[in-house]
């Protein structure tokens, strides 16, 4: 029970990675909070797992790249848990196309969410991570933030957007012992994986090392890590957890 007495916030929180980490924290004695756009159903489960554990679970609809919800969701999470530990940004959409058939709209959607959304979570928790003089931030990336991807412009953009975020921040926080790194998963086994054509999933268990894809768990645990005071002297990382798959 290492967060005893601390709480987080997840983007994201309702289903894959998301869900994995708001359980696994609240595991670790964190109270949780987690926000989500549709998933009402997933939201609720996520929330009875949380308390089954003994701890709260607050669970909020809220569209990330709205200004107004985010501090509507962090005014809630003050006053439900009475502090704020720990921000992990997981919330991200795709849009796949080559850049000559992606429109605008999908453009401005993906960077909408996976990176104007992570920059105001990131200045809301900051700000209030600054006055405390503690916190920890964990933003989802992915390699494909690293290497680019075919057909992924708009995401390949978004994701490495959100390391330069991580870099920049740290280096503007560190003095108020405020921790900001982030993690990159390759391909994760989640829903949206189970559903893809069978022979783009072999191609990515191809291109990694140890033969298999990530699990949620795989990527929960480095959030975890990076939550705790066993990597406290450690900020402005990428972490990757893809089993081999950019290198």
């Amino acid at each position: 029970m290492q967060f005893k007495d601390k709480s987080a916030i997840i983007t994201g929180g309702s289903i894959g990675i998301g869900a994995t980490i708001a359980v696994e924290l609240a595991r670790e004695g964190a109270n949780v909070a987690i926000n989500y756009r549709k998933h009402d159903a997933e939201a609720k489960e996520v929330a009875k797992k949380i308390e089954k554990l003994g701890k709260t679970c607050l669970i909020v609809k809220a569209d990330v790249s709205n200004y107004n919800h985010a501090e509507g969701m962090f005014k809630k999470v003050i006053e439900e848990f009475g502090r704020l530990d720990f921000l992990v940004c997981n919330a991200g959409i795709n849009r796949d196309r080559v850049i000559w058939k992606m429109s605008e709209n999908d453009w401005d959607n993906v960077l909408n969410v996976n990176l104007k959304g992570y920059f105001i979570y990131n200045k809301l928790a900051s700000a209030h991570f600054k006055e405390q003089r503690y916190g920890k931030i964990v933003n989802l990336t992915s390699i494909n933030g690293l290497r680019g991807k075919f057909g992924q412009c708009n995401y390949s953009a978004s994701k490495g957007g959100i390391i330069s975020l991580t870099k920049a921040l740290a280096k503007e926080v560190g003095k108020f012992n405020v921790n900001v790194n982030a993690v990159a998963p390759g391909m994760v086994m989640t829903e949206m994986a189970k559903n893809i054509p069978p022979e783009f999933l072999q191609k990515a268990i191809d291109e990694t090392v140890l033969g298999r894809i990530a699990t949620t768990e795989d990527i929960a645990n480095v959030v975890i890590f990076l939550c705790s005071e066993k990597a406290k002297h450690i900020t402005g990382e990428v972490i990757k957890v893809d089993g081999g798959q950019y290198i």
